[in-house]
């Protein structure tokens, strides 16, 4: 289930062995095992040219041209398109590609319903239980006969804004009803009974006809660290915290007083 991406790197091919480490670094300290490389020179250069004797349909399917760098990551999809995704905005960053004040916003949509759990050998919500799929995938969800290897396949009706890259606002769709929400716990392994147990009061609203609704959430910290121009929140909010989540402002976290504890009818046990 592993694919390969490759990014083509304009002019590249007199890339340093120094640079292209740095850019390995960056794919690895994103999830991928390595950073594959290939120079299109006269005679092909990189990791790669033993392997591929006739490179020409990797040429003609990524626009190659002499001169030019193709940087390689193979992997499971999700990892090894992160990966390579974060190389490209270091090389943008590096080639200064990215234009000084400028904004590009974009929605991302058609995310995946459901991904699979490969250690636990079923399908998770990708965004939680109660995202509705698209209205053309909501046949698919509730035929009985749809490969359940293909469930990945479903998308979810759920959105992200995204300006410059980063994410300043999220939501979705929910399911409105019953018989969708529980077809939905079915295929996360939750049966009838534990479905019952677990979110009968849900179930039981939604047999008195709730709307199609859904919403966004947007983050304002977000939104001020964009337009301050800077590149971390910590700049931005009220009362950032250190790498070890105190609060230089406040002191937290700190000691509860025991009558505090005995109140709320807590008890602290040292581990």
């Amino acid at each position: 289930g592993g694919k390969a991406f490759a990014l083509r790197v304009p002019g590249g091919a007199g890339m340093s062995r120094k640079e292209l480490g740095e850019l390995e670094g960056v794919a690895k300290a994103h999830g991928a095992g390595g950073l594959l490389w290939l120079a299109r020179e006269e005679e092909p250069r990189g990791p790669l040219a033993k392997f591929l004797p006739h490179p020409e349909p990797l040429w003609e399917a990524t626009d190659a041209e002499l001169g030019d760098l193709l940087l390689l990551v193979a992997g499971p999809w999700e990892e090894a398109a992160t990966a390579l995704g974060q190389v490209r905005l270091e090389l943008g960053r590096r080639l200064s590609l990215i234009p000084h004040g400028a904004w590009q916003p974009l929605w991302v949509v058609d995310f995946p319903l459901l991904e699979w759990d490969q250690e636990e050998k079923r399908w998770n919500a990708r965004h939680h239980p109660f995202t509705s799929p698209k209205a053309e995938d909501l046949g698919k969800l509730l035929d009985p006969s749809f490969p359940a290897e293909r469930l990945g396949e479903l998308r979810a009706d759920a959105y992200d804004l995204v300006v410059n890259g980063v994410e300043l606002g999220g939501g979705s769709i929910r399911i409105h009803r019953r018989e969708v929400q529980e077809r939905m716990l079915e295929v996360l392994g939750i049966g009838p009974q534990e479905a019952a147990r677990r979110f009968g009061f849900f179930l039981r609203a939604l047999d008195y006809g709730a709307p199609p609704h859904g919403g966004i959430a947007l983050g304002l910290d977000r939104w001020v660290m964009m337009l301050a121009g800077e590149g971390s929140l910590r700049e931005v909010i009220a009362f950032p915290k250190t790498a070890t989540g105190a609060c230089p402002l406040t002191g937290a976290p700190a000691e509860v007083a025991r009558g505090q504890l005995e109140e709320l009818h807590l008890e602290v046990k040292e581990g």
